[in-house]
């Protein structure tokens, strides 16, 4: 099954920041549900990687390639071209991304607009073509949610060190003439981005539709009845 998809996602950063941060796949792999690294190309250019997605009892892990096929900074565009398979399976995923980035509505921002051409054989393609753009779009909302969460906590580290730094030892030297002791280091600070061992497509998908179905089916549930109480009052009358 061959599908179009266009979505879009703001990065906190302006363009020229934001080209950097995009292209370092391996720091911004977690922020990606389901999605890891297992190896980069000395060049930077191919990513050998692995996709894990959940639906209900169905598990599914995709283990394949990303490959840049086009990084012109000048004109914020890049190309990629991925293929994957089922470990598992006889399922198949292709896709050709194309990025292409731009200043943002707010300051100090980037627009980060992307097409992809996806091709699904297997379990997956069974999700639909109505499917399979809720999924893209609700991943891409996690993504760029955890994304900013990992470039305010990479603006924060700086600041934080330059407002702790540490008294030489003649002004820490305390009335006694004595160098009070250093504290004990704080414990590393947890990851701020979790990262999610799997896409977890019922969450993403089948949630969010129930939502939308459930007031619908209640409405028409109470519209239902009151017909009926109505059929049966003319009946008895």
């Amino acid at each position: 099954m061959a599908i179009e998809l266009d979505n879009s996602f703001t990065v906190p950063v302006p363009p020229e920041k934001a080209w950097d941060v995009l292209l370092d796949v391996e720091r911004i792999a977690p922020c990606m549900p389901g999605a890891s690294v297992l190896s980069i190309s000395d060049d930077g250019n191919e990513i050998e990687g692995q996709v894990k997605v959940k639906l209900g009892p169905l598990s599914l892990t995709y283990k394949g390639t990303a490959k840049f096929t086009d990084k012109d900074q000048a004109s914020s565009r890049v190309a990629i071209e991925a293929t994957g398979k089922e470990t598992r399976g006889a399922g198949t995923a292709s896709a050709t991304v194309q990025a292409v980035l731009k200043p943002g509505d707010a300051a100090d921002s980037t627009l980060v607009s992307i097409h992809t051409s996806l091709n699904v054989t297997g379990r997956p393609a069974q999700f639909g073509r109505s499917l399979l753009p809720e999924v893209s779009g609700k991943l891409i909302a996690q993504f760029a949610s955890n994304l900013e969460a990992l470039i305010a906590s990479d603006n924060a580290g700086p600041a934080a060190e330059e407002t702790a730094a540490p008294e030489s030892a003649e002004t820490a030297a305390d009335s006694s003439g004595t160098v009070p002791a250093a504290p004990a280091a704080a414990p590393a600070p947890a990851p701020v981005v979790k990262q999610e061992e799997s896409l977890n497509a019922f969450k993403f998908v089948v949630i969010p539709i129930l939502k939308r179905v459930l007031p619908v089916a209640a409405v028409g549930a109470a519209i239902a009845i009151v017909i009926r109480r109505l059929s049966g009052r003319k009946k008895s009358s």
